[in-house]
């Protein structure tokens, strides 16, 4: 039995590449530094924020855009702009 699986823009991306043959193994280091960035990276507050409703709905739509969520998209902006 096959599933249907909706994949988002950037999980295609990642397929096409795996399929193409594009994968390039890593080695343990490199690994270890992806996996701190990617823990460094992990969300574990939450925000309820109040925001002007012409700004939210133009935040919705640059992130459909992207093909993303919107939480995500303004997860991602708050952490650029942190830095």
């Amino acid at each position: 039995m096959s599933r249907n699986i909706k994949l988002t823009k950037q999980e295609k991306e990642i397929e096409k590449v795996l399929l193409s043959g594009e994968f390039v193994d890593v080695d343990k280091k490199e690994l270890e530094e992806i996996s701190k960035v990617i823990a460094r990276r992990k969300k574990d507050a939450v925000l309820n924020i109040r925001v002007n409703s012409q700004d939210l709905e133009s935040i919705k739509r640059k992130a459909k855009k992207l093909g993303i969520k919107y939480q995500t998209f303004i997860s991602e902006l708050l952490h650029k702009v942190a830095l």
